[in-house]
């Protein structure tokens, strides 16, 4: 029988329970609004899996044995969580949603963005329990252990397959320093600018020992004189304004002060001029109505994003 159970079709279950339940073939056949042959082919492989013993033939229908009693109320609790999910998903409604949704930000993109986003997220789901939090060690197992419900990283950070991802945004990039800067007033060539205190955002996007800008300076033959690497952008924003320090960076930096001020990009490599925004979730969830809902707002919330010049 375990390997006839193998090969089980779900809806000879359903069959079986309706079969019980009216104990006549004809009328199951109209409930379930199939043929009366199909009917007959489903009896035939209920019989073959579990045995002659299901059901005693009566003039006008069927009798069920005690084994198909059984059965049938097995199968309707195990039919029942199916169509719990099924009813999740066709009444989902992102107003009365009321569960807990977690959604990982790059550091940096958490306080770029956060607030806004949460603004947007807030407005979508206006009864959820919601969790902003930045991207760490671990996020990526927690995502893959469904523990979170939706990423925001960059697009150079490497995420497996099991992961369904899309683009964003792209941010442009330029050098942002304090206004009227003694350096970058005049040049920003790598020569002019190699000695000047660097400001650094830690980030996960970059595993390598340097970030991209660095290896660049290095190729050059200048070393990068980092000043300040910090998790916090009114930290990194206090140290722009009171010294002569740079940061490779966006313009949205320029909303947390009006004394800072966008300069040209040294020669860079074209892929290094603007960086890529991506969300994503996981490949198994691409079909929940939550998940293609936070997709649709995150990417309504970058859509209508201008970037400040």
């Amino acid at each position: 029988m375990e390997k006839h159970l193998d090969n089980l079709d779900l809806n000879l279950l359903r069959l079986l329970k309706v079969v019980v339940e009216t104990r006549n073939t004809s009328v199951a056949a109209e409930k379930l609004g199939i043929s009366q042959t199909s009917v007959s082919r489903g009896m035939a492989k209920l019989r073959e899996t579990f045995g002659d013993q299901l059901f005693i033939r009566k003039a006008h229908g069927v009798e069920p044995s005690e084994l198909a009693e059984k059965l049938a109320e097995a199968a309707d609790n195990m039919l029942l969580p199916f169509a719990e999910v099924l009813e999740a998903y066709s009444a989902f409604d992102p107003q009365q949603y009321q569960e807990s949704v977690v959604i990982a930000l790059e550091v940096s993109l958490l306080e770029m963005f956060g607030k806004g986003l949460y603004r947007a997220l807030s407005a979508a789901l206006p009864q959820a329990k919601l969790k902003l939090i930045y991207w760490q060690e671990g996020s990526l197992q927690n995502m893959l252990d469904r523990q979170l419900d939706y990423l925001v990283h960059f697009s150079l950070y490497p995420l497996p397959q099991d992961i369904y991802t899309h683009h964003l945004s792209n941010i442009a990039l330029s050098l942002v320093a304090k206004k009227n800067h003694p350096v970058l007033s005049q040049s920003s060539d790598w020569e002019a600018i190699h000695h000047l205190p660097l400001v650094k955002l830690v980030s996960n996007a970059v595993n390598a020992k340097h970030d991209p800008f660095d290896e660049i300076a290095i190729a050059r033959g200048y070393q990068p004189n980092i000043s300040l690497v910090t998790h916090s952008i009114p930290i990194a924003v206090d140290k722009l304004l009171t010294s002569d320090a740079i940061k490779f960076s966006s313009s949205y930096l320029l909303t947390h002060s009006d004394e800072l001020e966008c300069y040209p990009l040294p020669t860079l490599p074209k892929e290094l001029q603007e960086l890529s925004i991506a969300g994503g979730y996981l490949q198994s969830k691409r079909g929940y109505p939550l998940n293609q809902y936070l997709h649709q707002t995150v990417q309504s919330f970058f859509d209508g994003i201008t970037q400040p010049k």
